[in-house]
C-alpha cells in the first residue's frame, strides 16, 4: 500500500498537486446541534443575551473555510469562489449545511467540513449560557464534485 502523506523515507509530506489540472469542485457537509425545547426557542426568536447567534455562525463557517489549512495539517491552501451556511430547525435542534466551492488542483471537502464544525461550535457558544446539554452530532461530507471522481453520501437517518 503507497500512502500519500508519506515520503520515500516514511516521513509525512504534503502531496504535490502541482501536476493536477484545475477544475471546478465543490463539496457540501453537515453537522447537527440537538438542543433542549426551551434553547431552540429562544434560537429561532434570536432572543438570546449574546446577539444573533445564526448569523454569528454563519460568519464563523465562511471564516473558518477560509481558514482550513490553517487548522488540518498537510492541507492545501485553497482560493474559495464560494462558502455557505444555511441553518434549518428541526425539532430537537438545528442541522447546519455548508458548501464550499472553488476552480483548482484540489477537493474542498475539508473545508466544507471545517465550515459545519465551526458553525456548530459557535452555536454552541452562543447558546451555553441557556443549556449546558448540548450535543454536536453528525459532522459528515454529504456530497463532493469535480477532481477523479464525484461523491454522494448515503441518505441519513433521522436524528431530530
Amino acid at each position: 500500500m503507497r500512502f500519500t502523506h508519506l515520503d520515500a523515507l516514511g516521513k509525512i509530506r504534503m502531496v504535490d498537486i502541482g501536476g493536477k489540472k484545475a477544475s471546478r469542485r465543490m463539496a457540501r457537509a453537515e453537522a447537527f446541534v440537538k438542543l433542549s425545547a426551551g434553547a431552540l426557542a429562544a434560537l429561532k426568536k434570536n432572543a438570546l443575551t449574546k446577539g444573533d447567534a445564526l448569523a454569528c455562525a454563519k460568519i464563523a463557517a465562511i471564516s473558518a473555510a477560509k481558514k482550513t489549512s490553517e487548522i488540518i495539517p498537510l492541507s492545501h491552501q485553497i482560493n474559495l469562489s464560494h462558502i455557505a451556511a444555511r441553518f434549518d430547525f428541526e425539532s430537537h435542534g438545528v442541522r447546519i449545511t455548508s458548501s464550499a466551492e472553488t476552480r483548482y488542483a484540489t477537493g474542498v471537502e475539508m473545508e466544507a467540513l471545517v465550515a459545519a464544525a465551526a458553525a456548530a461550535l459557535t452555536l454552541y457558544d452562543m447558546l451555553k449560557g441557556i443549556e449546558r446539554g448540548i450535543e454536536i452530532s453528525g459532522l459528515r461530507l454529504l456530497e463532493k464534485t469535480g477532481g477523479k471522481s464525484d461523491w454522494r453520501a448515503k441518505p441519513r437517518r433521522r436524528s431530530g
